[in-house]
């Protein structure tokens, strides 16, 4: 291969992203290293130009380009290896969350190798090649609370040099006054060009316009910042040279390390604006000068015992400020809930001054109690709204709003998820906002999400952190101000085509309305919008009209640019509409939504949760090649476990042979063994017969089984059972996994599972990791990948790939305690001596079964099978495998082996029980 740069990454990236190139220690490898040098001690020497054991960034630049509140960003940079020696350098980005990555592109030695994207199977498909192949990993983490990162490493050849190029856009949204744009700086080292250009052009014409780095001081940002705006055009330029980056005159360290922030707003002379360009349009609405509407007001806050400490004592000042703020003219009340639930007043009360007062002692006064009772907590404050709305019919009633913070997952009342989103729906049936403040980890924040919106809100994460006072606070002043509700954007029927959401429940001063959509052919003369909504004691209408001469002017002045803007802004919006309703769907609507999804993100090449990206060209230091497969005709698509890339993935893999290949086994193809999972039930699935295979082990809790052992290499899977706390007496125990050990001593890698956390080489006091964490890690040719409360993946190079699932109990549960799964994804590479209960189905199985009759429970059949040379007497029945559905499982039907698999395993089940979890 070329010295001049080898791909040694990225199994699955996610979206949102940090401005960060860095020779920095990745993965616990030191930066700048040389190639191949991961066992040697490193010692990074760092020169005041910024060179890290000669590497050094030469230059970082982010262009931001604005037209009408749609933001498309490009960043590039450039790293240079002055070294005689290869080195390998990591490449981080974040970007919102709300953002969808368009391009990506890496050019080395005047080869460029661009991003491509693809539906997700194709690319879960590599994903899972490259895993097996042991490549490192990209890191995909969630990043602080707007943010999420990318990571990519790569080894760049001695005396060469390498470009990045990286693409997303997203649409501003205004949030109290103004549009942010938000660039997080971190190049963790001095670059010699660093520079960051915002471009914006509104054609409202700009306002207002700032711009400010949290890590410069006042001189500083007055010296390396230049602003300007006139018209519809604003602009900002931050340039600092090497002397300006340093962190002191004689420091070789860049105090550039926070976020650069951008804000700014447009005119609002016009009523409403409507942009139109290509037979697509885009309607802006955020009317001024409107009075405020006086409001009714119900806050539920959660007091179970989980809020204890600095939660509790943030949301009680928190509330005390809001009270504070609360207009003459508001009602409110307030509900808490625990095990119990309880009501301040039980029904609203003006926001008097004596009121005020009497509120705040009670929230000062109030304690924790007991368990989480949601659903009875929300139905009360939604009691108290309804019953105020009955009796204020009228068209000057206030605008209602419902506000619930929690920290946890129901736990005690009404827990089935689903059913609570159905008791909130039918008890407030559209009539007002809900909105879910979600405090901390500790919760199922999709949950809070959906039901937000079913019900006209949105749900907002507050972290525990010593802000939260102020992130509580920044949240009410969002909905503080309601300006006009059942606002209704209507446009002529026969003239529109694919219209985003055109109602909404409330309007906020400070926010905007934006909507989008085409315009039929031949139909531009006969479009305009009309707006209908309730104000303060009034209705409010307004007609809006497109101003032809004007669009003529801007098309002149900005030309295919806002062409495409506009119908990009639309196609933008539509996705994030249709995923938003897709996580409230399941069934063929689900799936039609889906396949909408797709095709759009594919027809605008953005990267969405159905959608990846491969980088074509690369090659690793093996000369392994990136590609896209298409999943072959005859076989079943590979399809990804929940969450198992985080939603938005890149995916950058090489391709692997067949299994016919390399098996130690021959050309016929190993079973694919489902797994183990529940009381302990073992699913083996044999593809050439179509057909599982099933037994139970009965044992004692505490007893540890070998599930797969590789004499070959040492691998081992084992697993330690527990019992169910809630049996009754005389009643036969069930048990359940409750750790896993898996160890591979080539690489001296451990890891231990629980249902509580993940530990990495838990014999020499390695991390720890919990369920609640989003993570993926790689050592020594072991990738694991952790997927928030519901499973974690681990891939072994030249070996297999595992999945482990998460059960977790409910009340009312048969079972009092959490427990595991585990599945074998794929095996074809372990070695033909493979044992263990598992592990001896990695080799082919044959078996035949005659002599169908009726058995002892006349629901089920009985067989004679005939096995290993063994003929032995089965049961038709059904078990559930929890690999792609950890909640529900799917139904499996196979063969029953009886007494403990006696006839189909190798010896009898107790040969497999060893002394250690490794």
């Amino acid at each position: 291969m070329d010295g001049a740069m080898g791909l040694r990454v990225l199994l699955c990236v996610s979206l949102v992203f940090l401005l960060t190139l860095q020779a920095l220690p990745a993965l616990g490898l030191a930066t700048g290293r040389p190639r191949g040098s991961e066992k040697r001690q490193a010692v990074d020497t760092c020169h005041r130009d910024g060179t890290v054991d000669g590497v050094f960034i030469k230059s970082l630049k982010v262009n931001c380009k604005v037209t009408s509140r749609f933001a498309h960003y490009v960043i590039t940079s450039q790293v240079v290896n002055n070294a005689d020696e290869a080195r390998e350098v990591a490449f981080d980005v974040e970007i919102p969350k709300t953002a969808f990555i368009s391009d990506f592109a890496i050019t080395a030695n005047g080869n460029a190798f661009i991003g491509d994207i693809k539906d997700k199977v194709s690319a879960w498909k590599q994903y899972r090649k490259a895993a097996i192949l042991g490549e490192n990993a990209g890191l995909v983490r969630a990043s602080g609370r707007n943010m999420e990162q990318f990571t990519i490493h790569i080894t760049i050849g001695a005396q060469s040099k390498a470009t990045f190029q990286l693409t997303y856009e997203e649409m501003l949204r205004r949030r109290l006054m103004q549009y942010d744009i938000i660039i997080k700086v971190r190049p963790k080292q001095l670059v010699r060009h660093f520079e960051i250009d915002v471009d914006i052009f509104e054609p409202q014409g700009i306002s207002k316009l700032d711009a400010q780095a949290s890590f410069l001081s006042k001189e500083l940002a007055a010296q390396t910042i230049k602003k300007s705006f006139s018209g519809k055009k604003g602009h900002v330029l931050f340039h600092p040279t090497v002397s300006q980056q340093q962190s002191c005159p004689t420091c070789k360290t860049s105090l550039l390390n926070g976020d650069f922030k951008v804000t700014y707003d447009v005119n609002r002379d016009k009523l409403c604006d409507l942009l139109v360009a290509n037979n697509y349009f885009t309607h802006f609405f955020a009317p001024k000068n409107l009075t405020n509407m006086s409001k009714s007001l119900v806050f539920v806050i959660d007091i179970s015992g989980s809020m204890e400490g600095h939660k509790v004592r943030q949301t009680k000042e928190a509330l005390l400020k809001i009270l504070g703020d609360m207009k003459p003219e508001d009602n409110f009340d307030l509900v808490l809930f625990g095990s119990q639930v309880q009501s301040w007043k039980g029904s609203l009360v003006p926001a008097s001054k004596a009121n005020l007062q009497a509120a705040q002692d009670f929230v000062r006064r109030f304690s924790l109690a007991g368990a989480t009772n949601l659903n009875g907590g929300l139905l009360r404050g939604i009691e108290i709204l309804n019953k105020a709305q009955g009796s204020h019919p009228e068209l000057g009633s206030p605008a209602s709003i419902l506000i619930m913070l929690t920290d946890g997952e129901p736990t005690e009342g009404e827990t089935d998820r689903s059913q609570i989103l159905k008791n909130v729906r039918n008890a407030i049936r559209g009539r007002f906002p809900l909105y879910n403040l979600g405090f901390g980890h500790d919760l199922d924040f999709s949950f809070l999400e959906v039901m937000s919106m079913e019900n006209n809100g949105w749900a907002q994460r507050i972290y525990e952190d010593h802000d939260a006072t102020q992130q509580l606070q920044g949240f009410y002043n969002q909905v503080a101000n309601p300006l006009l509700t059942d606002v209704e954007l209507q446009y002529p029927q026969d003239a529109v085509l694919a219209l985003t959401q055109h109602r909404h429940k409330q309007y906020y001063d400070g926010s905007e309305i934006v909507v989008a959509g085409r315009i039929a052919d031949q139909k531009l003369g006969a479009f305009k919008a009309d707006v209908r909504a309730r104000g303060e004691r009034q209705e409010f209408k307004a007609t809006c009209l497109v101003d032809e001469e004007e669009m003529k002017k801007l098309l002149q002045e900005r030309g295919h640019m806002l062409e495409n803007h506009v119908e990009r802004l639309w196609a933008y919006l539509t996705i994030q509409e249709l995923l938003a309703k897709r996580m409230k769907t399941e069934g063929e609507e689900r799936a039609n939504l889906s396949s909408q999804v797709l095709k759009m993100s594919l027809d605008y090449q953005f990267v969405t949760p159905l959608t990846s990206m491969m980088i074509r060209g690369l090659t690793d230091q093996d000369g392994l090649v990136p590609t896209i497969d298409k999943t072959p005709e005859d076989s079943q698509p590979l399809e990804m476990p929940q969450a198992s890339c985080m939603d938005r993935a890149f995916v950058l893999s090489a391709t692997q042979p067949s299994p016919t290949e390399h098996s130690p086994i021959g050309s016929k193809l190993p079973n694919r063994v489902t797994g183990v999972d529940t009381d302990p039930h073992f699913i083996i699935y044999i593809p050439h017969k179509e057909d599982s295979l099933c037994f139970n082990i009965n044992e004692e809790p505490g007893v540890i089984l070998s599930l797969v052992q590789d004499p070959d290499t040492g691998f081992s899977v084992n697993a330690q059972l527990i019992g169910n706390k809630a049996r009754s007496p005389g009643q036969h125990e069930s048990t359940y996994f409750g750790r896993l050990g898996i160890s591979n001593p080539a690489s001296d890698f451990q890891l231990e599972v629980t249902p509580q956390n993940i530990t990495l080489n838990p014999s020499s006091g390695g991390p720890v990791f919990s369920w609640r964490d989003q993570a993926t890690l790689q050592k020594d040719g072991v990738v694991v990948t952790i997927n928030k409360k519901r499973n974690l993946v681990v891939s072994v190079e030249d070996g297999a790939t595992f999945e482990i699932v998460l059960h977790r109990t409910w009340k009312g549960s048969a079972i009092h305690q959490d427990f595991l799964g585990f599945y074998v994804l794929d095996s074809f590479r372990m070695s033909a001596r493979t044992r263990g209960l598992l592990g001896q189905f990695f080799k082919p199985l044959d078996f035949e079964v005659f002599d169908l009759r009726p058995g002892s429970d006349p629901t089920k059949s009985d067989a004679t099978m005939v096995v290993r040379n063994r003929q032995l007497t089965v049961t038709r029945g059904l078990q559930k495998d929890y690999s792609k559905d950890s909640r529900h499982g799917t139904e499996v039907s196979c063969w029953f082996v009886h007494n403990n698999g006696a006839g189909l395993i190798d010896g009898v089940h107790t040969d497999y029980i060893v002394p250690d979890i490794f």
